[in-house]
């Protein structure tokens, strides 16, 4: 599915709407440059689940925030990763799937993930002009999207 937002805050309401579609085990995977509107995404899908988006900042040097919330949720941020074996000293593998949810900003640093107990989400994140981002999703399920 393809969106359209031109603002934060249209940014911010996509990700209440991909928040809603997410269950336990899904990992939502977002790609893009440099202020593309990743961080705001997440402070929508972290919203549904009862994160304030105060909460929600770059965690470029924490790798990994986590919210002890149900489903527990992981905002991961990938950008300061170089290679595998900074991504293996992270712990991800450790959080990431079962009965979590994660968002990962900077997928693009992770590598391909697969496996039956994940449900992947991947979400494409480009800089238009004057605040206009475009939005790719895969993965989310259409129904549920259609019903919301």
């Amino acid at each position: 599915m393809r969106f359209r937002s031109n603002s934060p805050e249209g940014t911010e309401q996509i990700g209440k709407r991909i928040g809603r579609c997410l269950r336990r085990g899904d990992v939502v995977c977002l790609y893009g440059d440099l202020g593309t509107g990743k961080t705001t995404l997440v402070k929508g899908i972290a919203s549904v689940f009862g994160i304030p988006a105060r909460d929600i900042t770059s965690a470029s040097f924490t790798v990994i925030a986590e919210y002890p919330v149900d489903p527990f949720f992981y905002h991961i941020d990938l950008y300061r990763i170089k290679n595998s074996d900074d991504l293996d000293s992270t712990g991800i593998w450790d959080v990431i799937g079962g009965d979590s949810i994660s968002v990962i900003e900077w997928a693009e640093n992770l590598g391909e993930i697969t496996g039956q107990d994940r449900d992947i989400i991947r979400i494409w994140l480009t800089d238009c002009s004057d605040n206009t981002r475009e939005i790719n999703t895969e993965g989310i399920d259409e129904e549920a999207w259609n019903n919301l």
